[in-house]
């Protein structure tokens, strides 16, 4: 540590623990502070830079946080290992923890639907598919040999507030994400667009603006979802030819934005010339207002699945452009892939075609909405946001627990689950609370016991932040 402060701490503008949090931060990406290097105690470290000991135990916490440093009781505070890149994708951390009957854990990272009869008739439906015409499995795939799966999706979809829509609206993609990243390579232009989205939203926003070479600035939002007024003052500072938001259920949130907040967020848009992107992916239950698409038809783009209704293994989704740019849509989805398999395009045709399908997606509904039960039984005494047909819950950790450590913590129980962080941008603020999704593939039995061990560490926060 002397080599890094040979005398006081430097002279910087902005908060004092942030310059000594970046400095530790650099020493150890240089390697000049090695792993299990260990670093003085907070005090008298203070001392040395003569500054408050609470600002060093906060530079050392966040750095705890991001998992640079670890603390040990009784020993101190040492430089940690360098995480596991694998393990640190948060789209393959949930592949981390097994939880079959055999063992405990238990991942709460990403809903489970409960098989409530979808295995039996996907399975049906495959046998019917696999006694189809030769020609389904020898010939490239054709515009009009989608269009029994394209009305199919029509029909699926009636009882939405969509606006008008034909079999020609209809896109059919490779899951949710795959739709979003569609719809941006028809929307997006220029060297470095730019894409907004919710302060906390989705990281496949950021992920499919990412891969356009987007810049995605944050938007300040309330429990209705986004801020209109905080939406004009970033269009005004940016050229965002878009945004992306979740109405029906936000996440990680689980939010609903009312018809009177869409109204205004259609207005700004319009001034703006901007398109609003809605993702209805998370929806099980029914729309509970008109969507974008409806209130504003020359800029609202949909995008929805079958993930959290049926099954996200078979990793099919729909996209639906405005009217006038329908043709857009479809020329990137031919130009990109061509289009699905035809054997799973036939497969989902006759799924979404039978007639005991919307009966099994509302017992998929009611059956995690026992698991939602559980999770408020267990942990309603906190600060918690859930609705019975939304497939988490949305938690504001009590005082002492932040949110990096408390995932942490609950990982040692065996339990996986989202930190806040993994919702905000790289420069944004994230509060301290996790979203915990339900998993159906466990009994409730289990699942209660996930909670109990849970509610056991909000009972018992750490008494005091580690440094």
């Amino acid at each position: 540590m002397d080599t890094i402060w040979p005398e006081a701490l430097p002279k910087s503008k902005g908060p004092k623990y942030t310059l000594v949090a970046d400095t530790i931060r650099k020493a150890i990406e240089n390697k000049m502070l090695e792993v299990g290097t260990k670093l003085p105690p907070v005090r008298e470290l203070a001392y040395r830079l003569q500054i408050t000991p609470g600002t060093v135990a906060r530079a050392y916490t966040i750095l705890t946080d991001e998992g640079l440093l670890q603390a040990e009781v009784g020993r101190g505070t040492f430089v940690a290992p360098p995480k596991s890149p694998i393990l640190d994708d948060v789209w393959a951390r949930q592949l981390h923890l097994r939880d079959d009957k055999y063992n405990a854990n238990v991942s709460l990272f990403s809903p489970r639907l409960a098989d409530v009869g979808q295995v039996a008739l996907i399975r049906e439906c495959l046998q019917k598919v696999s006694q189809a015409d030769p020609g389904l499995f020898l010939n490239y795939p054709t515009r009009d040999a989608y269009q029994p799966m394209r009305q199919a999706v029509v029909d699926w979809l009636s009882d939405l507030p969509l606006g008008a829509i034909s079999h020609d609206d209809i896109v059919l993609t490779h899951g949710g994400q795959n739709g979003l990243c569609l719809v941006f390579q028809t929307i997006l232009s220029g060297a470095k667009p730019v894409v907004l989205v919710e302060d906390l939203s989705y990281a496949g926003f950021r992920r499919a603006g990412e891969l356009m070479r987007a810049d995605v600035v944050g938007v300040k939002m309330d429990k209705w979802g986004i801020d209109p007024d905080a939406m004009e003052h970033v269009l005004r500072q940016t050229q965002a030819q878009a945004i992306c938001v979740s109405p029906e259920v936000q996440n990680p949130t689980g939010a609903h934005t009312p018809l009177k907040r869409r109204k205004e967020v259609v207005e700004v848009a319009r001034r703006f010339d901007l398109q609003i992107v809605e993702d209805d992916c998370y929806r099980m239950g029914d729309a509970r207002e008109p969507s974008y698409r409806a209130l504003a038809p020359e800029r609202g783009w949909h995008v929805s699945s079958i993930s959290k209704t049926l099954t996200p293994a078979l990793r099919v989704g729909f996209a639906i452009a405005p009217r006038e740019r329908s043709v857009d849509l479809r020329r990137s989805a031919e130009y990109g892939y061509f289009g699905l398999a035809q054997p799973l395009a036939e497969l989902t045709r006759l799924l979404l075609s039978d007639p005991r399908t919307r009966q099994i997606a509302k017992d998929v509904r009611i059956k995690m909405g026992e698991y939602v039960r559980v999770a408020v039984n267990a942990l309603g005494g906190f600060d918690l946001n859930w609705a019975p047909d939304v497939p988490f819950v949305w938690l504001h950790l009590p005082s002492g627990w932040r949110a990096a450590a408390f995932s942490r913590a609950a990982e040692r129980e065996g339990i996986q689950l989202r930190s806040a962080d993994e919702f905000a941008l790289r420069d944004g603020r994230a509060p301290n609370a996790v979203r915990i999704a339900m998993n159906g593939h466990v009994s409730l039995e289990r699942f209660e016991d996930a909670m109990q061990r849970l509610r056991s560490l909000l009972d018992n926060p750490p008494e005091q932040i580690s440094v």
